[in-house]
């Protein structure tokens, strides 16, 4: 199997940031957290449902071959 550098890249990256937490899942994420809280270009996943306009015609105004109107 062909190994991949930028893979390696990443694997080497993850395992010292889990080594500079020895290894604690807890202090890992608080890490990651606040790294990206302190970043300015993440996008807004929050679970808010925002409002979505919609612009349709009504029903009744559409037709099939079917339709009898």
């Amino acid at each position: 199997m062909k190994t991949d550098s930028i893979v390696d890249e990443i694997h080497r990256i993850r395992r010292a940031h889990a080594k500079r937490f020895n290894y604690d899942l807890s202090g890992i994420f608080a890490d990651i957290r606040k790294r990206q809280a302190n970043r300015k270009n993440l996008v807004d996943l929050s679970h808010e449902e925002q409002a979505v306009s919609r612009v349709a015609e009504s029903p009744s105004t559409y037709r099939t071959k079917r339709s009898k109107a």
